[in-house]
């Protein structure tokens, strides 16, 4: 089977990484990075432009393409490929809607009875003011459209809220911002593979969005991740797929956009039950990387099935009994001003039998030397037969790994493995 895999970050380098596992697989991977190099052939490609990928799926014979990224799903790559006969894994642009536009999933969530945030849509900024008002401290505004995982401000500070609200509303022509109501009790996000009438959970898994330790300071793309989560009820998994995944998959059927590709449910397990925080209509990342290192079953044979519509038959996905933890290294001045152009040193292009380095912010120097070229650099995944073990590989080869400016979190998946995580 010939896959192209679309993307460029380490969400790709794992997709092209487990893919290769599979027997008879070869991988193209479009842009690609350094890293994802040294696993497979990368070919130049801007991901958003359909024709362009399209002819490079056509120059490949690709039986397959898996979109990565959230941006080209919405900008309707997915629907030029099909058009072009192409079987892919990813949504159509109308069902990539279900990320694109918050007020989008709002408005499918009600229609299908998901429980979710009470929220309020504004438009214009004489309306922020009024919608905080409603829900009060600690203040949840959120950008309408794509951030990039970014735009999202829970703060306690209210000029700081309005800010946040203002600069997405005027931000471009158009914009808008939902303001929520805050949702306690611990995160957890659960995928779900679809064809468009099926849907299988995947392993669920708890991400860091914050930079700092303790969850402080700003929010990021994510700085680590890890799964299974020994605190989650024993029917989670069960429960959500029951009221959130499959109604989402039904509801979007029935409006005529079904939804085929991944469907991440990002979720609070709140005093008052399971919530929906928000959907992302593509494989997360950093939780890609250790869902995707405890899958035992062939990740092609997967996402061929969500592609070809014959999920139904596809056997019960298996999973290896061991944990997985991931740590992001992050460049200088991260997220904030992501400083580029540092040299990266350490084993970046192999570890362990039980470490993984996935690739993202890098790239190659005039000279060939490996340096940093974004604000997610690098993610390290380790696995092991609980989560304590597993932290301990993944911290010693970022220990190892320098670059100028590097941080990381100290504290990915430390309460879970010390049991301190608890659901109300």
């Amino acid at each position: 089977m010939r896959i192209l895999v679309v993307g460029s970050g380490a969400r790709e380098h794992a997709l092209a990484r487990t893919l290769l596992k599979d027997q008879g697989v070869e991988v193209l991977c479009a842009p690609g990075n350094p890293g994802i190099a040294l696993d497979c052939d990368i070919a130049p490609v801007v991901p958003t432009d359909g024709e362009a990928v399209t002819a490079l799926a056509t120059d490949f014979s690709a039986d397959l393409v898996v979109i990565g990224p959230e941006a080209p799903l919405v900008a309707g790559v997915a629907d030029v490929l099909r058009s072009a006969g192409f079987a892919v894994f990813g949504p159509s642009a109308s069902a990539a809607q279900l990320e694109g536009s918050k007020a989008f999933a709002k408005d499918v969530m009600q229609s299908a009875g998901v429980p979710t945030a009470a929220a309020h849509l504004c438009t214009d900024v004489t309306q922020i003011d009024g919608a905080l008002d409603a829900f009060g401290a600690p203040y949840v505004v959120k950008d309408d459209g794509l951030a990039a995982g970014k735009g999202v401000v829970v703060t306690l500070d209210r000029d700081e809220a309005i800010a946040h609200a203002r600069a997405c509303i005027q931000g471009r022509p158009g914009g808008a911002v939902v303001i929520e109501e805050f949702l306690d009790g611990p995160e957890v996000s659960l995928f779900g593979i679809s064809d468009g009438s099926t849907i299988v959970p995947l392993s669920p898994a708890q991400d860091f969005k914050r930079v700092h330790n303790d969850d402080r300071g700003p929010n990021t793309g994510g700085m680590g991740a890890y799964t299974p989560l020994p605190w989650a009820p024993a029917n989670l998994v069960s429960e959500v797929t029951r009221t959130v995944l499959q109604p989402m998959i039904d509801e979007m059927a029935r409006r005529g956009t079904p939804f085929s590709g991944l469907l991440y449910a990002g979720l609070a397990l709140t005093t008052r039950g399971t919530r929906v925080i928000e959907f992302n209509a593509r494989f997360g990342d950093p939780e890609t990387q250790v869902v995707l290192a405890r899958l035992a079953s062939p990740l092609s044979s997967a996402l061929m099935a969500c592609a070809t519509g014959t999920l139904e038959s596809l056997p019960a996905l298996e999973w290896r009994d061991e944990s997985a933890v991931t740590v992001v290294m992050a460049s200088e001045g991260y997220p904030e001003s992501p400083v580029s152009g540092a040299v990266i040193s350490g084993p970046v292009e192999s570890a362990t039998d039980a470490v993984d380095v996935y690739h993202a912010g890098t790239s190659r120097s005039a000279n060939g030397e490996l340096v940093v070229s974004g604000g997610r650099v690098l993610s390290v995944t380790a696995t092991g037969a609980d989560l304590a073990l597993a932290r301990v590989h993944a911290y010693d080869i970022v220990e190892t790994i320098e670059f100028a400016g590097e941080h990381h979190r100290s504290d990915i998946a430390l309460k879970a493995a010390k049991g301190e995580i608890h659901v109300p």
